[in-house]
């Protein structure tokens, strides 16, 4: 079992005032992507979500949507969500606040949401305040952990499996880092989604 997949209530107490879960809507999880999009992976994912007629919300590092604005267009015009994950994936504990926020409002012009997520979940008190002016600040309860480069892909579904609850907001890595766990993970999570009832929403 993976301690880290599932995010503990205490840690997310600490930032109460970010998204940690949706709770409300009956056997609904919210799938997330982070750090696309690829063009080959990406269009991987969208063709098993379209299997199970499942939306998600994919969280966009801008620098990866101007360089493939087709991959981008493509999942929006499958009815996907998208949100900002900066312009280059930055960890905003070891940068300054002013060029956090501005690396974010690049990103701004490539991908128009109100939705934001810090890479690596990692992100300053300021910075998070800054930003709450104009983004919701989606963290996760629930983590595939696919970009670890020695998981144990039995595990990790098992783990997966077991802790997936109501209201989870869950997250997946449409990259080449996690290319290949994504691609033995998914699959068999989407399956366990629709055989035991659950629907997943966009954020």
């Amino acid at each position: 079992m993976l301690w880290y997949q599932s995010i503990p209530l205490w840690f997310q107490k600490i930032f109460p005032k970010l998204i940690w879960q949706i709770p409300g809507r009956e056997k609904t999880v919210y799938l997330t992507f982070d750090d696309g999009p690829d063009p080959q992976i990406t269009q991987w994912v969208l063709e098993q979500l379209e299997r199970f007629n499942v939306k998600a919300t994919f969280f966009c590092v801008g620098d990866n949507v101007r360089k493939f604005p087709e991959t981008y267009a493509s999942l929006r015009a499958k009815g996907h969500q998208t949100g900002n994950h900066t312009m280059h994936h930055l960890k905003g504990w070891n940068t300054n606040t002013d060029e956090y926020i501005d690396n974010v409002e690049a990103c701004r012009k490539y991908v128009d949401s109100s939705l934001f997520r810090p890479p690596y979940g990692r992100i300053k008190p300021g910075q998070a305040e800054r930003l709450r002016s104009k983004y919701r600040i989606i963290m996760w309860s629930l983590l595939a952990c696919d970009f670890e480069k020695n998981l144990d892909c039995e595990k990790a579904i098992k783990g997966l499996k077991n802790k997936t609850r109501n209201g989870d907001i869950v997250v997946f890595h449409d990259s080449v880092k996690a290319e290949r766990n994504l691609k033995v993970l998914l699959p068999q999570y989407l399956q366990f989604l629709n055989e035991n009832g659950f629907n997943c929403a966009t954020l």
